[in-house]
């Protein structure tokens, strides 16, 4: 499982580092103005339970403009800087990384609602310790979309996460 989680990582970055253009996305909300959007979920869901965001929140926001509907910011969340855009065999992708209150256990679940409500399938999930990552896409006979997500609990912090994607041709 270790493998193929590493696997999944090397080919996101890969697809990240193609030949596109490598600048941050210009018009990403700024570090902290996600925040004031949304409220994150305070506490770990239930077995079974649905990752929403609370009642009243405001719709998630997109990673970067053009990102699909599965690639948002934690309802809640903090950025550590604008997405990474990138344009690679695969077609657009990023990478954007930041921090909320909200558990591992929450945010992997939230993704993973999105996922597969984007129709996407998993591809590998891991849960060590106080890290847990979920991976989702299309499949061999897709367009080549992908999700992956690395939230990581911060002992006495919040939980820092990374979520990158590929959109598919």
């Amino acid at each position: 499982m270790k493998r193929s989680l590493a696997a999944t990582a090397v080919v996101a970055a890969m697809v990240l580092a193609g030949c596109g253009d490598r600048e941050p996305a210009s018009d990403v909300p700024a570090a902290g103005d996600v925040a004031a959007d949304v409220a994150a979920p305070s506490a770990e869901p239930a077995a079974g339970a649905e990752a929403t965001p609370p009642a009243g929140a405001a719709s998630p926001v997109r990673a970067a403009p053009g990102a699909p509907a599965f690639a948002v910011i934690y309802p809640g969340a903090e950025l550590k800087g604008p997405a990474t855009v990138a344009q690679g065999p695969s077609g657009p992708g990023g990478i954007v990384q930041f921090t909320t209150d909200a558990d591992p256990e929450a945010v992997i679940a939230f993704y993973r609602q999105r996922a597969e409500a984007a129709g996407l399938k998993p591809i590998n999930s891991m849960n060590r310790g106080d890290a847990q990552a979920y991976s989702a896409g299309d499949g061999a006979s897709g367009r080549g979309k992908l999700l992956q997500v690395i939230a990581t609990r911060i002992e006495g912090g919040p939980t820092d996460v990374q979520l990158d994607w590929t959109n598919g041709r």
